[in-house]
C-alpha cells in the first residue's frame, strides 16, 4: 500500500506531466469531481488520493493512447 506522501508525489508528477506535455488538458483538472469536495472540511485520506490519482491517469489514458507515458 502506498503512503500518503507517495501518492501526493505521484499526483504532483502526473499533474506536472499534464501541464507540461498536454497543457490543453489542464482545464479538466479544475473540473474533476475529486477536486470539488461535497463537505465543508474534507478529509484527504489515502482512498481519496488514490481515486484522484486514478482519475488523472484515466485522463491521460483516454487522451494520449498513442503516447508512451511513464508516471510510475
Amino acid at each position: 500500500m502506498k503512503t500518503e506522501k507517495e501518492l501526493n508525489e505521484k499526483i504532483l508528477k502526473t499533474t506536472l506531466l499534464i501541464k507540461t506535455e498536454y497543457p490543453e488538458l489542464s482545464k479538466y483538472l479544475l473540473e474533476m469531481p475529486e477536486t470539488i469536495p461535497d463537505v465543508k472540511n474534507p478529509e484527504m485520506d489515502i482512498k481519496v488520493l488514490k481515486e484522484y490519482l486514478n482519475s488523472l491517469k484515466e485522463i491521460l489514458d483516454k487522451y494520449a493512447p498513442n503516447h508512451k507515458i511513464d508516471i510510475s
